[in-house]
């Protein structure tokens, strides 16, 4: 049950097995990836390995040219050797793993397993990543040895972005299998594992699908558009911004129509069977190869003018996009509410079109959702949990039901005539408030006790009565992962140590200092700054590391850019020079704490939030991590000691005494923020420099804060030492000459404006050491000064505020 998982075989190169590889290959395991030999090679080729591999090196190219990315970075694929399942099964003798991905019939399966019979290792663990086949059926003709090794691990697509892995046992597989597979996803993989039963579509697909499927039909019903209905069942619904058209896009329209006929075809007995009936329009789509985003053109589709055009289901051809006024003016206001369970209440509660069709649709699923209770998942965690990491959506049917309230969702659904199983009427007539107890979601008095009790354990906690159990007629415990729980459980105390309107610090435990940003999109204003300070002092004081930790959807976007655009209109360079410092002092005061400082950086980390990145110690981020310096893009150049820290990054590895053109590694530094590079993970962010190749990457968000306090807590305890002020023999007047030089040619070739060429040459003056003659080691607050400075006149630039302006009003960057 503990051996490792080091090495895994995928049997399969298309769409899923390919980034079932990609991803495996990101968390450090070796993998082969095999597929068939081609059908109807040359006789030329019969004998070429690489021509009978084609289809499994195609289909590694296709998944490094994937997008969205399906590899943290490139080089990661070179961890995946490609081979071809006539020649190459020999290479999976030395699989921990191997998970088949190939077409999905039964007898083609059947075969492949026998033959991994034959190769396999003995204690190998079997899996496949079917959705829609029978254990038993694909188990016909196995060992008991082999049946005890085989479960389902079913991955959703894309793989590395989607959280869910569900896990299916047959009846032979040993729960040493099942136990050793889940550690596996959760702590290698960074998945969210559900249990499933083995029945069609297990349970994401199985809720999911029914809730698209009611949707598209009450669409015709209701004489809605498919802006209409993805207006209603995306953000106001506590669902993804893509809702249900955008989504069946991105899928694939065959994909969808697959999954959907599975259904239809299996579920003889289900009493919703006909709502998995694909509407005759979709099959006449899927002819056609209107597939989506895929073939560029599906329910949507970009016109020849770039605009977005829609599909008519009535005459299957696109028109201007539109919608009825009436749902996108409800809509509106309800999006703007940030609570989603508040969101979907609104919703609900609206008393037009588009209230009335969330109803219906709402109504149907949750209802559909509790007669699958004890056929698909055994409690309504794992239906909640299935299709919030499967299909992305913010609250699973259960929680749903219970921000709508239990009792009055009942009472309005028994109104309406719809069908609910006895477990959820005895549920009402016990008096059960809801499916999840409200209070046993806050923090427990006994939390702490237990964490003290079981420290370096895997122990999980039991929250005894955190959840009702509607088979059981009875409230339940519900386990939770020690490392997954929320910030508002870790803190210790009634109140913050520090806080102002910007940001606060609390008492983690175990002698960390947490900081959190309050201020809007976690954005870097004068009370951030301040406590950023404050807070150094604290733990250098009373703790012995400092951890800054964010919540919400975005680490931090940087500064505050409504402050600096004020500033600048009235003139107010002062205003700006100290802000500037002030920011930069924050930044140093962190990187020279003598505690270590430990950053937590996910999603959006950019320009100031970067530089905060740069101020720590260490750094351990999500690995969805999207950090860059982009201060260009409003005119500027990074002013928190960004140019600085970035610098030093690039030229700490230089061993004492070595002879080396620092200005190759300022040049990169340069393109990298002149250029805007943002990374599209934490370990591209590693390779573009922005944090060393030592910090930490988080595979599972909901583990990110125990993951960075622990970050924080060994380099405590191993001993650790504020580092000394450095300095660096940087190029002067050469490396500027050298720099402008490359600025000229991106603007004679049209790909800079002058505006642009204006802050690189900047950029390039504080990144060269200054305008001083021959090349000279300059100190940190030489630097400093030159980034003060140089920020400053930028913002006295009118094309900049420009840019600033169209930021702030658009979101987007403006040229100019």
């Amino acid at each position: 049950m503990t051996k490792p998982i080091r090495r895994a075989g995928v049997i399969g190169a298309g769409v899923m097995g390919s980034g079932i590889a990609a991803h495996l290959a990101n968390a450090g395991v070796e993998v082969v990836l095999l597929d068939i030999v081609p059908p109807n090679l040359k006789d030329s080729e019969r004998t070429d390995p690489a021509a009978r591999s084609r289809f499994a090196t195609g289909g590694l190219e296709k998944a490094l040219k994937a997008r969205p990315a399906a590899f943290f970075h490139p080089s990661f694929a070179r961890s995946i050797r490609t081979g071809n399942t006539e020649d190459d099964l020999g290479l999976l003798a030395g699989c921990d793993l191997i998970i088949e991905a190939i077409i999905e019939q039964l007898e083609p399966k059947r075969a492949l397993f026998a033959k991994l019979e034959e190769v396999a290792r003995p204690d190998a663990i079997i899996a496949s990543n079917t959705s829609g086949l029978r254990i038993e059926g694909m188990m016909e003709g196995r060992s008991e040895s082999f049946r005890k090794r085989f479960l389902v691990m079913h991955f959703f697509n894309p793989v590395r972005y989607m959280k869910l892995l569900e896990l299916v046992a047959g009846p032979d597989t040993d729960p040493d299998t099942v136990e050793r597979v889940r550690r596996f996803g959760e702590d290698v993989l960074g998945k969210g594992i559900v249990f499933g039963k083995d029945t069609p579509n297990f349970i994401a697909n199985r809720i999911g699908a029914h809730a698209m499927m009611t949707t598209i039909h009450l669409m015709l019903e209701e004489g809605l558009s498919p802006e209409d209905v993805d207006a209603i069942t995306g953000v106001a619904m506590a669902h993804p911004k893509s809702a249900s058209f955008r989504t069946a896009d991105v899928v694939g329209l065959d994909t969808f129509a697959h999954v959907a006929d599975n259904c239809f075809n299996s579920l003889k007995d289900d009493e919703d069977r006909k709502v998995f009936e694909v509407p005759a329009y979709i099959r006449t789509m899927v002819e056609k190869k209107l597939l989506g985003d895929k073939t560029r053109g599906g329910f949507y589709r970009k016109g020849k003018g770039g605009d977005i055009e829609t599909l008519d289901p009535k005459t299957l051809e696109y028109r201007a996009r539109g919608g009825d006024p009436e749902v996108r003016k409800a809509i509106k206001g309800i999006e703007q509410i940030e609570d989603p369970a508040a969101r979907v209440r609104a919703l609900v509660a609206d008393q037009g079109k588009a209230g009335r069709f969330a109803w219906k649709v709402l109504s149907r699923s949750l209802a559909y959702s509790a007669r699958r209770l004890g056929e698909i998942a055994g409690d309504v965690a794992a239906i909640d949990d299935g299709v919030r990491w499967g299909y992305n959506w913010d609250l699973g049917p259960f929680q749903t039901w219970d921000a709508l309230g239990f009792t009055e969702t009942v009472a309005r659904m028994e109104k309406d005539g719809i069908a609910l199983p006895e477990t959820i009427t005895r549920m009402r007539d016990q008096g059960a408030k809801g499916f999840y107890d409200a209070a046993a979601q806050k923090k427990p008095t006994n939390y702490d006790d237990f964490v003290a009790k079981n420290a370096g354990t895997r122990a999980t906690y039991s929250a005894e009565g955190a959840m009702y159990d509607v088979l059981a007629g009875k409230p339940s415990a519900r386990a939770i992962d020690p490392r997954t729980v929320p910030l508002a459980w870790v803190r210790r105390g009634e109140k913050a140590v520090l806080s102002n309107d910007g940001a606060e610090a609390w008492d983690l435990g175990d002698g960390v200092l947490g900081v959190t940003f309050k201020s809007k999109a976690n954005s870097i204003d004068a009370d951030v700054i301040t406590l950023l300070g404050q807070a150094a002092d604290k733990a250098e004081a009373d703790f012995r590391a400092l951890l800054v930790f964010n919540q919400g959807d975005h680490f931090c976007v940087g500064a505050n850019l409504f402050m600096i655009a004020m500033a600048a209109t009235n003139k107010d360079w002062e205003n700006i020079r100290l802000t500037v410092k002030a920011y930069q002092d924050a930044t140093q005061r962190l990187k020279y704490a003598s505690v270590p400082v430990v950053v937590a950086p996910f999603g959006m980390t950019l320009g100031g939030g970067l530089e905060l990145s740069f101020a720590g110690a260490s750094v351990q981020a999500a690995a969805e991590t999207y950090a860059g310096l982009v201060e260009v893009g409003v005119g500027l150049i990074p002013g928190g000691a960004g140019t600085l820290n970035m610098l030093w990054r690039a030229l700490e590895g230089i061993p004492e005494g070595a002879q080396v053109n620092t200005l190759e590694l300022t040049t990169q530094v340069f393109k990298n923020i002149a250029l805007a590079k943002v990374a599209t993970s934490a370990d591209e962010a590693k390779a573009l420099g922005y944090f060393r190749k030592t910090d930490g990457v988080t595979f599972d968000r909901a583990r990110h804060l125990a993951e960075a306090k622990g970050r924080a807590i060994g380099l405590a305890e191993s001993g650790y030492h504020a580092p000394a002020p450095r300095a660096y023999k940087l190029a002067g007047e050469s490396g500027i000459a050298t720099l402008s030089m490359m600025v000229d040619t991106l603007v004679a070739g049209g790909y800079a404006s002058e505006h642009d060429a204006t802050i690189a040459r900047k950029l390039a003056t504080v990144l060269c050491g200054g305008k001083g003659g021959a090349a000279r080691e300059v100190t940190e607050s030489e630097i400093l000064e030159l980034e003060r400075e140089a920020f400053v006149s930028l913002c006295g630039e009118e094309k900049s505020l420009e840019r600033i302006k169209h930021m702030l009003m658009t979101n987007k960057p403006l040229r100019n």
